[in-house]
């Protein structure tokens, strides 16, 4: 039988994603690796390898290969379920200040027209000053035989440059194509600080009873069957169940579900769960690396593993450019020296030089990202944060476009719809009655019934308070005994009540064991969520989807309301990725998956997705970091917008190539 073993390394020093794809390529070709894949971004080097035995020998390959391609690289191993810092250098800084320094230098070189001598060392300065990388580069893959590349066509056309005395046209080509790459290795840069910021999400302790203390430890060193406490506004570390203690949790998080969710005695809890209100205390039931938490944050490095890395365009256009230029060249200086004489040689070289220099695709090199750059930055000013050019222009080619709802699609925030009083009780009276109970409570539902009242409550005028958990509150008050809750609760006490069929939040309310009506909740749409999917579809949008955690009723209603072709509800984490798999895998027509979403469970389905996309003012940080796109402003229709800002900075990239 076959073993299969997995490791996992981080790349540190790994700058090249065209080395990175051939560092990859050339791994796979090992003897005995069973898969490997290289996340150029999230700099991590995974490999799955049969026999234990071959362990050291491949680990050995792995590293010549590195070495020859991209020398500096170490590879260090990463140990599972630990938070690991590693330390950047900052090169970009180091970059433009020695551009600026060039270009200081080149200025000067200018101006200065006294001695030809000292222009010309000026000139030399500024070019090896900015472009001695580019050179080194060069040389080192011209030793390997890896002659045509970027690095390569750089050097060849500005050294082509000075040779016929072209030496301003040569440093500026030099600079400016750094200014480029300093650009693109801006936006890389940025994507792996998200991508290291999700593993925030992570609990940092657990606190763990032991006899009659409380110890805090790692979340990695409690075991099954452990009792751990989880303090108001702490984030739960562990799955496990309820052993003492009733509260509500903010699972948004985890499950896209827009209510609280009230656990008691006996009740299982998510770890990355939120305790809202009272202490608890948990039985531990499963270990770290089996917790929810982990099994997201897993989902989110696998899910970037299965990014393809877009590789350089110019790397990929040199590849035949080069060496048709190079070859072209060549010709033009011997073939007629051939037929004309040696005597001619040097006039041929000179011309051969000049269609070098005016081959080389220089402004191709300087223009596109720049075009990119531009559209980022475009982009930006309406609140649009895109954090690559090749996400933007990824936008240009959308098959699917799947929404997350609560928080995207709708509000987020619960408000009163409707009041329904029965006939002995007015809708105002209905309404203070609910403030008054919820007076006490931080409940988003509690928040919204007070807002729509409006008026202060005199804490005074209430003689008892009790929670009833699951089911809502009763109070003793000035105007008699209250019940506020769901139909539960109606139940409980016998009240005679009238059952509602709505996709909405429905609260009851007695007073005095007498039902005096309800008050309908609901998590609002957004104004202009409606507007953005028929623009969707006017732009040639194929399939507009909605995934959520809510029920079947509300999701159905939400669909209905906006137009969208599908929706998907009640789903859990894991299911949301295995969901948008399964869309991807349906396409017939090629295409990208866009996915818009703002919860920490939607982390994973955003850096799976071709084009994740967060919203930013309610999103949480985790899928904000996790995403490809920030939408900034909370509004959908910019999604619109930056297909538009996709498609005008396309046009202007296709100007420049042309």
């Amino acid at each position: 039988m076959r073993q299969i073993i997995k490791r996992e390394f981080i790349m540190k020093g790994l700058h090249c994603a065209n080395c990175a794809a051939k560092i990859e390529k050339g791994i796979q070709d090992i003897s005995g690796i069973h898969s490997a894949s290289l996340d150029f971004v999230g700099k991590r080097l995974v490999l799955e390898y049969e026999n234990v035995a071959n362990g050291e020998r491949i680990l050995g390959d792995v590293k010549n290969i590195i070495n020859k391609i991209e020398q500096g690289v170490e590879i260090v191993e990463k140990k599972l379920a630990h938070k690991e810092e590693l330390e950047e250098n900052n090169t970009i800084k180091l970059e433009i200040f020695k551009l600026i320094g060039a270009l200081v230098i080149y200025v000067a070189a200018i101006m200065f027209k006294s001695s030809e001598v000292i222009r010309l060392s000026l000139f030399i300065a500024a070019y090896l000053l900015a472009g001695w990388q580019v050179i080194s580069s060069a040389l080192r893959n011209l030793f390997k035989g890896q002659l045509f590349d970027e690095n390569f066509l750089m050097t060849i056309a500005t050294i082509g440059a000075f040779a016929i005395r072209e030496y301003p046209e040569a440093v500026a080509v030099m600079i400016f194509f750094n200014i480029g790459e300093i650009f693109q290795d801006m936006a890389v840069d940025r994507s792996r600080r998200s991508i290291k910021a999700l593993m925030n999400i992570r609990p940092d302790h657990a606190n763990l009873v032991l006899g009659n203390t409380i110890e805090e430890v790692s979340p990695e060193d409690v075991r099954i069957g452990d009792i751990i406490l989880v303090k108001p506004g702490e984030r739960v570390p562990l799955d496990g169940t309820v052993v003492k203690g009733d509260t509500s949790l903010d699972t948004a998080a985890l499950t896209g579900e827009s209510m609280p969710r009230i656990v008691k005695p006996g009740d299982q809890v998510l770890s990355g769960s939120i305790v809202k209100e009272k202490m608890i205390t948990l039985r531990v039931d499963k270990e770290y690396s089996q917790s929810t938490v982990a099994k997201i944050l897993d989902l989110v490095e696998n899910a970037a593993l299965k990014k393809a890395p877009t590789e350089n365009f110019i790397t990929k256009f040199a590849r035949v450019y080069t060496p048709a230029v190079v070859a072209i060249a060549l010709s033009i200086a011997l073939i007629p020296t051939l037929f004309y004489g040696f005597e001619t040689f040097s006039q041929w070289l000179y011309r051969a030089l000049i269609f070098l220099v005016v081959s080389c695709p220089c402004a191709l090199v300087v223009s596109i990202p720049l075009s990119f750059f531009g559209g980022i930055g475009g982009a930006s000013k309406k609140g649009i944060l895109v954090k690559g050019g090749n996400y933007l222009e990824a936008l240009n080619n959308i098959h699917t476009v799947v929404f997350d709802k609560t928080g995207t699609l709708t509000e987020g925030v619960f408000k009163v719809n409707e009041i329904k009083n029965e006939e002995d009780y007015a809708a105002e009276a209905l309404l203070e009655y609910a403030a008054t109970a919820e007076s006490f409570s931080d409940h988003p539902i509690a928040l919204s019934i007070k807002e729509a009242y409006g008026k202060t409550i005199d804490p005074t005028s209430i003689k008892f308070h009790e929670n009833i958990t699951g089911k809502g509150i009763r109070v003793g008050t000035q105007l008699g005994e209250i019940l506020v809750g769901n139909e539960k609760l109606m139940d409980e006490k016998d009240i005679d009540f009238k059952k509602v069929e709505t996709s909405d939040t429905i609260v009851h309310v007695a007073v005095e064991n007498k039902y005096a009506g309800h008050i309908i909740i609901s998590d609002k749409i957004k104004k202009d969520s409606k507007n953005t999917v028929k623009a969707l579809k006017e732009a040639g949008i194929k399939r507009i989807v909605m995934l959520t955690g809510d029920n079947k009723a509300t999701a159905m209603k939400v669909k209905e309301a906006l137009g969208l072709d599908e929706a998907y509800y009640e789903l859990l984490p894991h299911e949301k990725v295995e969901m948008l798999e399964k869309i991807k895998n349906e396409k017939i027509e090629n295409g990208n998956v866009v996915f818009i979403g703002d919860g920490i469970n939607d982390a994973p389905v955003l850096t799976m997705a071709d084009i994740g996309i967060a919203m930013g003012g309610l999103g949480s940080d985790a899928a904000i970091e996790a995403s490809d796109i920030v939408i900034m402003t909370d509004e959908p229709s910019k999604l619109v917008e930056a297909i538009k800002i996709a498609a005008f900075t396309r046009k202007i990239v296709w100007q420049n190539i042309l």
